[in-house]
Order: C-alpha cells, then sequence, then structure tokens
C-alpha cells in the first residue's frame, strides 16, 4: 500500500513539474537577469586589485554578515542536508551539527586575526613572517584544491536541482545544464569581482532564509505545529529497514563508527581552513565591523540549520524517501520536491530559482578566491616577485576565472548524483588536513618557519587527496564515482580527515623542529601586534 501511494506520489509529482516548462524557466531567467543586473551594476567601481579580490573593503558589517551567510549556506546546506535528513534521518542531521558548530572554531580561533594579518588572500597570512616564495606556491595549491572539491559539490547540486525543474532525465540534458552553470558563473565574476559577488551572495541570503522559515512554518501547519507528528509520518513513509531507525543514530554510520568519526574532524576543523569564506573578512573596512559581520553570521547560520531538522523530517513525510531517490538529482531533490508538495509548481520554480541562486553564488565566490591566490600569490609575489602591475595581475585573475569554470563544469559532470554535503565534506577535510595546521601554526606558534609550513601543505593535501582517490569514494561501491565495476579501494573510509587532519599537524611540528631555520623575530613580532590589534592591516605591503 504505502509502496504504491509513493509511486502514485512520484508520478503526480513528476508530471506536475513538467506540465509548466514555461513558468519554471520563465522564474529561473527571471532570476539570472536580476542577479546579472546586480553584478553589472556594482562592477562600475572595480578600479583596482582591491576592488577585484575585496570589494574595496566597503561593506559594512550587518553587510557582510549576510554575505558570510551566503558564501557558507551552500548548495549542501540546502539541497545535500534536506536530502539527507530525510533519507537518513538522524545520520543526516549531524551534518547540519557538524558545519554549526565548525563555523565556531573558525570564529573563535582563526577569522578575526586572518583578517587583521592579512590583504587579500590566505597565504597572505601564512607567508607574512617566513619565506615567500614556498609558502605562497604551497598555500595557492591548497586553496586551488579545496576550491575544486567543493566547486564539484556545487554543480553536482546545480545539474541534479536544474533537471528537476526542467525535468531531464538523462546523463546528456544534465551535462549540458552543468555547462550552462558553469557558463554563467564565469561571466557573473569576469563582471563583478568581488563586489558584485558580494552582493549576489546578500540577496541569496535574504531569499535562502527567508524560503527556509516559510517552509519550516507550512509544514509545522499542516502537522498543527506539532513536531512529533512530521516525525511520525517520516516513520510511516520511510524505506529504512525498521522505518523508525530514520529516528535513531547509526542508519548511515552504524556499520563503521570510525567513518562517523572521521566525517565529524572534517566537519568541526574544515571551515576554519576554507579560504573562500577566510577571504570574505577582507571586504570589511576595520576589525570592528569584522566582528559586527560574524555577530549576525552566527544568528543566520545557526537559525538556517535549526531549520533543516524540519525540512528534512518534512520532506520524508510529505513526499517518501522513496520518492525523492527516484527523483532527478536524487538525494538532493528533496527541498524542491517538498516545494513542490507544499506549494505546487509555483513554490517549486521559487525555491528552484533560490537553490540556484545558492549555487551561483557560491561558486562565484570559490572561483574569485581561486582566481586571486593564482594570481595575487603565483602571478604577482612568486613569478613578478612583488613587483608586478596590479592592472596586469587583475587580467591574470580574469583569465584563471576561464580555466577554473571550464575545470569545474568537466569535474561537476562526473559527480552526477552525489550527495552534495557528503562531497563537501570531502572539501572540509581538504581544507582541515592542507590550510588549518599552517593557520593556527602561523597565528599562535612563534618558532614554526618555512619547512613546517611547506611540510604541513604539501604533505596534508597529498595524504587527503591520495586517501579520497583510493577510497570507496572514487571505486567499489554501487555509489562510488566510478561504479562498482572499477574497484581500486584500499583506503577503508569515505572520509580521510581521522588520518590526513592529525598527519598535517605532525609534519607543521616536524618540519620545523627539525629546521635550524630561524624566522626574522622583527617580522614575527609584528605579526603579533597586527593580528591582535588590525593596525596596518589596511595598507599590508608585500616584505
Amino acid at each position: 500500500m504505502i509502496a504504491l501511494s509513493l509511486s502514485t506520489l512520484a508520478a503526480a509529482a513528476d508530471a506536475e513539474s513538467q506540465s509548466n516548462p514555461v513558468l519554471n524557466i520563465s522564474i529561473f531567467l527571471a532570476f539570472v537577469a536580476i542577479t546579472l543586473f546586480i553584478v553589472i551594476r556594482a562592477s562600475r567601481n572595480n578600479a583596482t586589485a582591491a576592488d577585484y579580490y575585496a570589494g574595496g573593503r566597503s561593506f559594512t558589517g550587518p553587510q557582510n554578515g549576510f554575505a558570510i551567510t551566503g558564501d557558507y549556506l551552500s548548495a549542501a546546506s540546502f539541497l545535500g542536508i534536506v536530502g539527507a535528513i530525510a533519507i537518513n534521518g538522524y545520520d543526516g542531521f549531524l551534518y547540519s551539527i557538524g558545519f554549526l558548530v565548525a563555523w565556531l572554531v573558525a570564529l573563535l580561533l582563526v577569522a578575526e586575526l586572518m583578517r587583521n594579518t592579512g590583504k587579500f588572500t590566505m597565504a597572505d597570512v601564512l607567508s607574512f613572517r617566513l619565506k615567500q616564495r614556498p609558502v605562497r606556491m604551497a598555500a595557492a595549491a591548497t586553496t586551488l584544491a579545496v576550491c575544486f572539491f567543493y566547486l564539484l559539490a556545487q554543480m553536482a547540486g546545480a545539474g541534479g536541482l536544474v533537471s528537476l525543474l526542467l525535468g531531464i532525465n538523462d546523463k546528456l540534458g544534465q551535462s549540458v545544464v552543468v555547462a550552462v552553470v558553469g557558463g554563467l558563473m564565469i561571466l557573473y565574476v569576469l563582471i563583478g569581482g568581488m563586489k558584485g559577488t558580494t552582493w549576489v551572495q546578500i540577496v541569496k541570503a535574504f531569499l535562502l532564509v527567508g524560503a527556509a522559515i516559510a517552509m519550516t512554518i507550512w509544514v509545522l501547519i499542516l502537522n498543527g505545529f506539532d513536531l512529533s507528528r512530521v516525525l511520525q509520518s517520516a516513520v510511516d513513509n520511510s524505506v529504512a529497514t525498521p522505518a523508525v531507525a530514520i529516528l535513531a543514530p547509526g542508519l548511515q554510520y552504524g556499520s563503521n563508527p570510525l567513518d562517523f568519526i572521521s566525517l565529524s574532524i572534517a566537519l568541526v576543523l574544515g571551515t576554519a581552513g576554507l579560504p573562500h569564506v577566510l577571504m570574505r573578512f577582507y571586504t570589511v573596512p576595520t576589525a570592528k565591523e569584522a566582528r559586527r559581520s560574524v555577530v549576525w553570521a552566527i544568528w543566520l547560520i545557526g537559525g538556517f540549520y535549526l531549520l533543516t531538522l524540519v525540512l528534512g523530517y518534512g520532506a520524508a513525510a510529505l513526499v517518501g524517501s522513496d520518492t525523492i531517490q527516484n527523483a532527478p538529482g536524487g538525494v538532493n531533490s528533496a527541498a524542491p520536491l517538498l516545494a513542490l508538495e507544499l506549494g505546487g509548481p509555483l513554490l517549486l520554480g521559487f525555491v528552484s530559482a533560490i537553490a540556484f541562486a545558492t549555487i551561483l553564488a557560491v561558486v562565484a565566490g570559490l572561483t574569485i578566491t581561486a582566481a586571486a591566490s593564482f594570481a595575487h600569490d603565483i602571478y604577482s609575489n612568486v613569478i613578478k616577485k612583488g613587483k608586478g602591475d596590479p592592472d596586469a595581475e587583475v587580467k591574470i585573475a580574469r583569465r584563471t576565472v576561464v580555466v577554473i569554470g571550464v575545470l569545474a563544469v568537466l569535474g561537476g559532470i562526473g559527480v552526477q548524483g552525489q550527495n552534495i554535503a557528503f562531497l563537501v565534506a570531502l572539501a572540509f577535510a581538504v581544507a582541515a588536513s592542507a590550510n588549518l595546521p599552517t593557520i593556527l601554526y602561523s597565528l599562535y606558534w612563534k618558532r614554526f618557519n618555512t619547512r613546517g609550513a611547506v611540510w604541513s601543505m604539501v604533505g596534508g593535501l597529498a595524504a587527503a587527496v591520495l586517501l579520497i582517490v583510493f577510497s570507496p569514494v572514487m571505486s567499489g561501491t554501487p555509489t562510488s564515482m566510478l561504479g562498482a565495476d572499477v574497484n581500486f579501494a584500499i583506503f577503508p573510509l569515505k572520509n580521510p580527515g581521522i588520518v590526513s587532519i592529525p598527519l598535517g599537524f605532525a609534519l607543521g611540528w616536524l618540519g620545523t623542529v627539525t629546521s635550524q631555520r630561524q624566522e626574522d623575530p622583527e617580522l614575527a613580532a609584528e605579526m603579533d601586534v597586527r593580528s591582535l590589534t588590525g593596525h596596518g592591516a589596511e595598507t599590508a605591503t608585500e616584505h
């Protein structure tokens, strides 16, 4: 009986969503037009490198708080987590908890000190008192790697989302969708730079949080504001064995607790090493505004993650986990299908447009971070040894945007159907392994030196990437990127964090204690003063 009703619901949902392609595409195009207009308007004052990379440091604390929220609440938060809760219940909500706690770690230990010390990129901080060339090259490599893994997740979400919106089920159609998203992303960043990207983030944060609040209230109204009724309906529509397992720990990670521990470590520590989130703090003029933006971001992000619990179980209750898994986009279609169930094609189109805005805004932020890292760190400070022309640097950044966009499209086509929250967790593991140890050592350990920084970044990055390649993520299971027919998985865990993160810290310590090189004590003292007070951060020059 349940199976029959689920299949009927699936057919009805599919038919209803495809019966209004003109409506869906109109909402989609309207949103693209509005955000493109915002980007073009914001781009008129992009005259310098500071304008292109940091938005001219012209944003207020509340504005930057919304932009941080927009950067942090990616497709993984809206599509991936809601889908993970709908399918795996309690274990899916662990992503929400991990992402939220991770944000607090980033704020307490890293964010303000990074903003006070740096100029445009993470490498500005890491190389402040260390040898420029090797540290900047290693930091640029880790930044590009983290951004690439994160971009894969967003592209996976874009393909599934627009496929659901337009009723596209075949692989070729989804590939075309990913290519279109990549093209729009390149256009946004080329035109708008950080200023345009930030305004898109602000608009997207308003829409995303507003839609999540509205859908949560709607789900609760349908259930008499009784959360226990929502949970009971989710159990009734679950395909888990037993069905009540959706409310208990272990449905996804019960067979391998180490996988859960590894995932948790990566989630909690990863945010503090994400270059595109840390770069957001360079867009405010003072340390006071940075702190204000943090307060706004905490409230917005924390509130949103609480709403995902109702949205996830609401999707399981009203749509059914079997319907979600069989829809175009798979597990990532839970939130749009919930919107379809609540408000029909109009709400589906609106929520899908917001989710698409989420993807576009985040990929734009990631792309400009990666482009800034290559142009500012590699081209300007390594190749040109700090003597490059700022205009030429911005031109290099724009060319890098195109290259990154093409690579993101090719990678995004390969990861269609993967859970976005899971893919983002891999990016978090790479960030925590390659970036976080060096950031913390640079800010808090005076003896830390160049060898320790390079060993930590290169070793942590290599360990994380190799473990991912030789894990079940890549091969050996039906859900692997290469499928079950190809099997070279020798690492048993799906997330490498439990091994690669401690290794990154250990290599940083080992490289430092085995090196006789003493860094400049005056630069170390200057970094201490600047990180704690912000003095000189706005007029930072390369040494």
